[in-house]
């Protein structure tokens, strides 16, 4: 019964909110009435106008009145037409039109709108985007409906661009109806109090809806609480709106305990927003404007229980009328609604319900302070004369806004001359300094002259015995808080009695002292400075500024924007034009966002993510992919679906020779002893992986073969059978044959990557549409790929293009990315090719129709020849499953290479023959038929080799990366992969260094005590990053695999078959144009530390094997391209063998163990006769199978060494990349996401 009640009660919840949302909507279906048509010429006015028969009152849609619409002067610099619809209407679209039969017509405008018509606000669709799309002739209409509706008073139309051969010109018509609307205003000292029936107020679902608008960013709108622990406040903090909940937890009724939920920002901005809570049981959905927060209340119960009453605008403490609790809410309120109660209509009606608190009337007249938005970082400015001072000195007053860490706030020149005060943001701090020459300004130190009056209010007074040092300059320490967080900061400066003072928010002021009294001279520039005296003090003030006060008299704005006041560049009036890049966060995976004036930036630290929005997995998606970039067996982070949602897990890789396993444990290993258990009684036992349910899912897909095992005392149970390899891969046979799965998800960010092999010179891979959005993947030319796309901005094509034919029959690797920040297309081993996505353009890619694989809607430019592995954000495309039931296409691709079997290793690369496969080698540290045989050298204390990276390439691949990187810690390509082996019982060793034309390098060396370290030299101007991942000692004549991996400031060593250990960086810094790599003795003169300097003079004596770095294997070229440029080899140079010099290290060492024991024996125990001879007999016999298994080992070595060079001959011989100096230059791995198998 209970649950039939709790049923039926959530089934009639469901029916009230859809009988509201369709009243709702019926009420916006028929809101589309014009509203212009019928105004009279006074609600029409414009910047200017060309002459009377082009005025304003002229601008309405398809009328020929006066010259058939408006057109402003040529000379208006800002022109701009505004309607005032006469009282506050609701507007859901408008429509534009060019001048009666003229060449005049706006192409592109902003809408601005207004409840007064002094502060204005940017019209913004619901992506962000301010630009309206305008006409292409004078007499077209065309409309653009509002995302969003919004209900305002007075419109501005902005024009943006227009016809180039002729001039702008406007008629409009804006679309929309009237609504009802109760308005309470909140003078900050006033409150509503709903005041219920009995003495508490218990609910199980909760509406709440109400608009706002304030100048203050902070104020309690609405709050309740009851004796048990529940409490509702809904408060106005920082801009922004946070939402505190509690159900029934008496422990969460203190502040300290209370966890908001917060949506919203800017939301002081004098402009009206909307707020909707709907609560039903502990589910909550709070939405503000446009952007909504899901999510479950604290506390045990189901509802929300309120004593007594509850409060709007502010929390009134019991007992003593006008004192509040917290700040109160200062600004308007309209139609707010509590359950469908009314609020300000019956406080309105006062009604007996309703207690007022203070002064609250019912109109909206809150003040509107109007701003200026300073357009550009490096040519804004706004210059104000001085007002006379009756006191003598100056003072400036202002507040302003900005998300930018550095700008310039205010330039004054001063008299005595050449003195000048500077205010300016630096480090996103605050800082007033004093210049009082042409020198350059100091910090404050002991010997100048002065009394500083630091920011916390203490006083240091600091004196010297020569005033002449006061020449040098001041600097005030700066404030103590950030000042570029978005907020309305207020500064004022004053110089009076031989002081100069600085206050900012309120807050204790800083000071400096002078010597005489200062006064301004010339005019006071805001914002940036256009005078050869303050030009370098760039970059200019990107934000806001209001209520300016010089000499404590207030500036008209409008004045400085009719040229009646000053002067001024890049600047909008009227307009605080800030937006929060931020909302909604674009950062995916829990990237955290950061953001100036223009752009926004994420940091995807501790993610385990990486990219321009966080988007790509920093590990590989399976055992098999650490496989096959020449990884051992150990434990590993994997992450199954790549960029999709899932994170990584650990897991264990035990690699063996046929197969892959990959093992996930669980919490359950020990023994457990099982009694009494029966079909009605089983024993029951849970068992918690390492993994989730859905990574475990994920895991077990794309693994070809799943053990899970249960060990008994009697017997060996599986519990899952062996499921069938799928290898997702398909074959085109006709140009008209595709294959379709729905629409992509992939409004923000979407990655494509698939293989593909063909002989057809072109053809598309993948399609997706929208009604005007597309996306696609296509071969464009035997040698060029192309990725395009368009998301409202334009088409943008990105083409990469080959030195090598695409259409060979052989399998090439594609990889295409977009997201909100950029584009980014791979081939094969090409090095990646970006492009940024514009600053303020549309960032949803909005498809509608089927994707289309293999060819494209129209049937036309089909592919033809094979696709496989195609994944998307992580979900891979079951091809071979849907080519069963396609015509024209079939399931699998023939050849040797197709299947799912490893058959090159350590990223050597299949290539099909026609009469079966070879393994292109040249991209491995490895050798032989397979690349699998390891290439060792072995050195001695003199020997060194170093690796020349080729010129032009290398500049090209840098420049390339610095000309597309974005300048932001977060979103660095910074990305290095190093691996090797060795043996060595040197101490300290130099085993490989990396330098680059810029200072900057890499070192890995043997300490003093034979533990690794690790060097980072990124940032000549820092010291550099020093890590030691092992303490031991590994100068131990033992081998040893270290492999390092670096993603940023995230740096990943694993050492044997170790787990990965994590360390940051102290800089994300690329190396910027690598010289050379250098392994053993290092005889350049570098700029290394000391410690790393040693190491490099020691050299290494020992055997290195399989090195390599990103795509670069040093030594096989040594091996292989001896005389070549791009190889210096110094030294006795001799290829060996590292496994077997370590097993033959480990003989000698156990040689020396029985021998010492010989020797200790003789002396210890010679008064034992008959042991000695015993002793003696064993050693003898000892000795003599030493030498026999000695002679034996060299044997063996010799053998194995003419093999290894008869198969290296043989690879160099059978290479199908002659020209080495080309391959080893190729950027970027192809990485197989292969099938694998699983415990």
């Amino acid at each position: 019964m209970v649950f039939l009640l709790l049923l039926l009660l959530h089934m009639l919840t469901l029916y009230t909110l859809s009988v509201f949302s369709g009243a709702s909507a019926a009420t916006h279906y028929n809101c589309n009435g014009p509203l212009v048509a019928t105004l009279p010429h006074s609600s029409f006015q414009s910047s200017s106008q060309s002459s009377v028969s082009y005025a304003a009152y002229n601008a309405k849609l398809n009328r020929r009145d006066g010259a058939g619409g408006w057109s402003p002067m040529v000379t208006d610099q800002e022109p701009w037409l505004q309607v005032d619809l006469r009282e506050q209407m609701e507007v859901t679209a408008v429509a534009t039109q060019g001048r009666y039969d003229s060449w005049d017509w706006v192409s592109s405008y902003l809408l601005l709108y207004s409840d007064t018509g002094r502060a204005w606000k940017q019209y913004r669709h619901e992506d962000g985007v301010g630009r309206f799309v305008g006409n292409v002739n004078s007499e077209a209409v065309v409309q653009n409906k509002l995302s969003h509706p919004v209900r305002t008073r007075f419109l501005r139309f902005v024009p943006r661009d227009w016809n180039p051969s002729g001039w702008m010109g406007l008629r409009v018509e804006v679309y929309g109806c009237s609504y009802k609307s109760y308005m309470a205003d909140f003078d900050g000292r006033s409150s509503l109090l709903y005041r219920f029936n009995q003495k508490s107020m218990s609910t199980v679902k909760d509406v709440i809806s109400l608009r706002f608008r304030s100048h203050q960013a902070e104020g309690v709108l609405l709050h309740g609480e009851g004796q048990r622990g529940d409490y509702i406040t809904l408060e106005l903090h920082q801009g922004r709106l946070d939402l505190y909940l509690n159900l029934d937890d008496s422990r969460l009724r203190f502040s300290s305990g209370r966890v908001a939920v917060s949506v919203g920002s800017l939301l002081d901005d004098q402009h009206w927003h909307s707020v909707h809570i709907e609560r039903f049981n502990k589910q909550v959905n709070l939405t503000v404007d446009s952007h909504t927060q899901h999510f479950q209340t604290k506390g045990e119960g189901h509802s929300l229980e309120v004593d007594y009453e509850l409060s709007f605008g502010g929390i009134p403490l019991p007992g003593k009328p006008g004192t509040f609790l917290r700040k109160n809410f200062h600004g308007c309120m309209e139609n707010l609604y509590y359950n469908g109660i009314n609020i300000i209509d019956l406080a309105k009606r006062r009604k007996p319900q309703i207690h007022s608190v203070g002064n609250v009337t019912f109109s909206c007249s809150q003040p509107q302070l109007v701003a200026c938005t300073f357009l550009s970082s490096s040519s804004s400015f706004l210059s104000l004369p001085s007002a006379a001072s009756a006191t003598g000195g100056f003072s400036v007053r202002f507040q302003f806004r900005t998300w930018n860490p550095d700008g310039l706030l205010l330039f004054v020149q001063l008299s005595p001359e050449p003195q000048r005060l500077v205010l300016q943001i630096s480090n996103s701090r605050l800082y007033l300094t004093l210049h009082s020459s042409g020198r350059q300004k100091s910090e404050v130190s002991a010997a100048t002259s002065v009394n500083l009056a630091v920011h916390s209010g203490r006083r240091v007074e600091q004196t010297c015995s020569n005033p002449e040092t006061l020449k040098t300059g001041v600097n005030t320490t700066p404030t103590s808080h950030r000042v570029n967080n978005g907020l309305w900061h207020s500064v004022s400066l004053d110089t009076k009695n031989l002081q100069i003072t600085l206050t900012v928010d309120g807050e204790p002021s800083s000071a400096i002292e002078l010597w005489e009294q200062l006064e301004s001279r010339g005019n006071f520039y805001f914002g940036g400075c256009p005078t050869t005296d303050c030009q370098h003090l760039t970059p200019a003030f990107q934000g806001c500024m209001r209520l300016i006060f010089i000499n404590r008299q207030p500036k008209d704005l409008n004045q400085a924007q009719q040229g009646l006041l000053g002067n001024y560049n890049e600047l909008q009036f009227d307009t605080c034009n800030i937006r929060d890049r931020c909302l909604p966060n674009l950062c995916e995976h829990g990237g955290r966002c950061s953001q100036t004036w223009s752009s926004f930036s994420c940091d995807c630290s501790g993610t385990g993510y990486s990219g321009a929005t966080c988007h790509n997995s920093i590990y590989e998606s399976s055992c098999e992919a650490y496989k096959l970039i020449g990884s051992s067996s150990g434990f590993y982070s994997i992450d199954p679906d790549g960029s999709g949602p899932l994170g990584p897990t650990q897991v264990y890789c035990n690699m063996t020779e046929e197969k892959v396993w990959t093992v996930l444990a669980h919490n359950s290993t020990a023994p457990v002893t099982v009694q009494g258990s029966s079909l009605l009684k089983p024993h029951i036992m849970k068992f918690n992986y390492s993994a989730s349910a859905e990574e475990l899912q994920a895991i077990v897909s794309g693994s070809e073969q799943c053990q899970q095992e249960v060990v008994y005392d009697c017997k060996r149970s599986r519990l899952f059978n062996t499921k069938e390899s799928i290898w997702n891969a398909a074959s085109f046979y006709q140009e008209s044959s595709y294959l379709y799965f729905p629409t992509l998800q992939a409004e923000l960010a979407s990655d494509i990557s698939f293989y593909f092999k063909t002989s057809a010179p072109s053809g598309v891979f993948l399609e997706n549409l929208g009604l005007k959005d597309f996306i696609r993947v296509e071969l464009s030319s035997p040698s060029a790929v192309t990725f395009s796309f368009d998301v409202g901005n334009g088409p943008v094509v990105l083409s990469m293009k080959s030195h090598l034919p695409l259409n060979d029959r052989q399998w090439h690797y594609v990889r295409a990315e977009r997201n909100v920040k950029e584009a980014s297309l791979q081939v094969d081993q090409l090095p990646l090719r970006f492009l940024e996505a514009p600053a303020d353009g549309h960032p949803r890619l909005r498809l509608s129709s089927q994707l289309f694989v293999g060819g494209t809607a129209s049937q036309q430019r089909g592919f033809l020849g094979c696709i496989r592995t195609l994944t998307v954000n992580g979900v891979s495309f079951d091809l071979e499953e849907r080519a069963k039931m396609t015509p024209g296409v079939s399931s699998g691709c023939p050849g040797y290479c197709s299947g799912s079997s490893s058959l090159c290793h350590n990223r050597g690369r299949c290539i099909e023959k026609s009469n079966g496969y070879v393994c292109d080698c040249s991209q491995s540290a490895y050798g032989g038929t397979t690349c699998d045989q390891e290439v060792s050298v072995s050195f001695d204390m003199e020997s060194s080799v170093t690796y020349t990276f080729q010129e032009p390439f290398s500049v090209m691949q840098n420049r390339s990366s610095q000309a597309s990187s974005v300048s932001t810690e977060s979103s660095s390509r910074a990305r290095e992969d190093v691996a090797f082996s060795f043996v060595t019982s040197q101490k300290p060793a130099m085993l490989l260094t990396v330098s680059t034309f810029n200072q900057q390098y890499i070192a890995v060396i043997l300490a003093k005590n034979g533990s690794l370290q690790i060097w980072y030299h990124l940032q000549t101007d820092r010291s550099p990053d020093v890590f030691s991942p092992a303490l031991n000692n590994l100068a131990d004549g033992r081998l040893h695999r270290i492999r390092i991996h670096r993603v940023g400031k995230n740096l990943y060593v694993q050492i044997d078959q170790d787990i990965h250990t994590k360390y940051t960086l102290s800089s994300d810094a690329e190396l910027i144009l690598i010289r050379s790599l250098t392994l053993g003795k290092v005889t350049r003169r570098e700029n290394f530390n000391e410690k790393v300097m040693e190491a490099a003079s020691k050299g290494f004596s020992g055997c290195l094997s399989s090195v390599q770095f990103n795509h670069v294997a040093p030594l096989k070229a040594a091996l292989t391209n001896r005389g070549s440029s791009l190889v210096t080899i110094r030294g006795p140079l001799v290829q060996s063998n590292c496994g077997a010099l370590a097993e033959s290290t480990s003989h000698t060492l156990q040689d020396q163990t029985v021998t010492a024991n010989k020797d200790k024996e003789k002396h210890g125990n010679g008064t034992q006769k008959d042991l000695a001879v015993i002793a003696g007999v064993v050693t003898a016999v000892v000795f003599i199978a030493v030498c026999a298994l000695a002679v034996i080992s060299r044997l063996l070595y010799q053998q194995r060494r003419a093999q290894r060079s008869s198969s290296i001959k043989e690879e160099t011989r059978h290479s199908v990349y002659t020209d080495y100096r080309t391959e080893l230059h190729l950027h970027n791995s192809v990485r197989d996401n292969m099938k694998e198998y699983y415990i």
